[in-house]
């Protein structure tokens, strides 16, 4: 069905006219902080401890402004026998953010979850070059991050919770039964100790008394 000639101008004047009826609302800011949405696109969080220098965010990141050094350092074997291992250490991790797009794209990449969205805005700078913020910035602005939001009733148990739980339940039943296995052996002891005390006199307790024999001779029948 073609559309009624002057239905686009009709909708356009009814925003109008209900903007027109709204009461004008002044945000007192900076007096006043605004209320943002959980999931506002401020600036990224970083959690030093999930990274693992993988460099997946500064190579998928359209704009180039993520910049990450490292050095390798050498592990000593966990076991005698074992073999040493190298491992990474972040040593710088900045993001330029006059050149960020905010597209979200290192966060969605980053394998280890160690980069967040925070609500935090108030970091405007008077030069341009102060905008690269390093990682002690980005790590204040993690503690910023809001949680995450609740499930939805019906919705399914993530599998890291489940596997955890799992974990949990097991280590919780093979404890209790190492318990009831420790007060079975003490119960059987004690009661071989009653046992025992039972069937030897204790030291220092009279003998039962025998009947005595007679002196040879007598009760002899010529």
């Amino acid at each position: 069905m073609p559309p009624i000639p002057g239905s686009g101008l009709a909708k356009g004047l009814a925003v109008t006219l209900r903007t027109m009826t709204k009461k004008t609302v002044t945000h007192q800011y900076p007096d006043a902080q605004p209320e943002l949405p959980p999931r506002s696109r401020g600036v990224i969080g970083l959690f030093e401890e999930n990274c693992t220098v993988c460099m997946l965010c500064a190579r998928e990141c359209p704009d180039w402004c993520i910049y990450i050094d490292s050095h390798k350092e050498t592990v000593p074997a966990a076991a005698p026998g074992g073999r040493e291992r190298s491992r990474n250490v972040l040593d710088r991790f900045a993001i330029d953010f006059s050149l960020c797009m905010y597209c979200g794209i290192c966060i969605e990449v980053c394998p280890f979850d160690a980069l967040f969205w925070s609500p935090e805005f108030e970091y405007a700078e008077t030069d341009i070059r102060e905008l690269t913020h390093e990682r002690d910035k980005l790590r204040e602005w993690m503690w910023t991050v809001p949680a995450p939001p609740a499930l939805d009733p019906g919705a399914e148990e993530p599998k890291e919770i489940a596997a955890a739980r799992k974990a949990a339940e097991k280590l919780a039943a093979a404890q209790e039964q190492a318990q009831e296995q420790a007060q079975e052996q003490a119960q059987e002891q004690a009661q071989a100790g009653e046992q025992a005390q039972a069937a030897d006199p204790a030291p220092g307790a009279p003998s039962p008394e025998r009947p005595a024999s007679p002196p040879p001779g007598e009760g002899d029948t010529a």
